[in-house]
């Protein structure tokens, strides 16, 4: 099987943001209404069951569930990383949102324009790159031990993939609510069908599942 390049549980609004203006220690997502974006994964059976017994079944939990399977290694951009702009140098202690043990368990590629020696917490290891999307990608594959790397964001970071022809699949997860301005993925996703076969699958939950695979 070949390694694929996913996008995979991506949260947009239907204006096409997925986070936005004024990023903070605060407000990780900006502006936007976070709870909203995320409400239909926060439901599901398979995370609400790390805690307590309960959440629904169905579609989804399907995806939510799905979420790490056969991922060997993780691509984000650097606002997903952290809120500060900058030279890490004036936020030395700052060591991404997740604590010391972060969801992961990869090896995670931080595109930024500013270097850092790679920290390890947990099973986690980031690595502070400042390549291009495809050498980063190369750099994500060769690390991945087989597996398939996941995309993680934000939109600004997914686009430039997308830009540069190196997505395989695509999931991305509408909820009914506007955030205006932000980090935006696209006007519309009729924007990508030159490129990718798309599938449109509504969900009881409120949200419109969006699924591309490469032509």
């Amino acid at each position: 099987m070949p390694q694929l390049l996913r996008v995979h549980n991506f949260m947009l609004s239907r204006d096409g943001f997925g986070a936005g203006l004024n990023q903070c220690f605060e407000r990780p997502f900006g502006d936007a209404d976070q709870p909203a974006l995320f409400a239909w994964v926060g439901a599901t059976a398979s995370w609400v069951g790390r805690r307590d017994p309960g959440g629904t079944r169905g579609l989804d939990d399907y995806f939510t569930r799905d979420y790490y399977n056969n991922i060997g290694a993780e691509i984000m951009g650097r606002n997903k990383f952290s809120p500060y702009r900058g030279a890490w140098e004036d936020h030395p202690e700052w060591q991404g949102w997740w604590g010391e043990e972060p969801p992961f368990h990869t090896p995670v590629f931080v595109m930024t324009h500013h270097e850092r020696p790679s920290l390890t917490l947990g099973e986690t290891t980031f690595h502070f790159v400042s390549d291009s999307p495809a050498r980063v990608a190369e750099q994500a594959k060769a690390a991945a031990g087989g597996k398939d790397v996941r995309l993680g964001g934000g939109a600004t970071t997914v686009r430039q993939f997308l830009d540069a022809g190196l997505v395989d699949t695509l999931h991305v997860a509408v909820a009914d609510v506007t955030i205006g301005a932000g980090s935006r993925l696209w006007e519309s996703p009729d924007e990508l069908e030159d490129r990718f076969h798309h599938e449109v699958v509504p969900s009881p939950s409120g949200v419109t599942h969006h699924l591309f695979w490469r032509r």
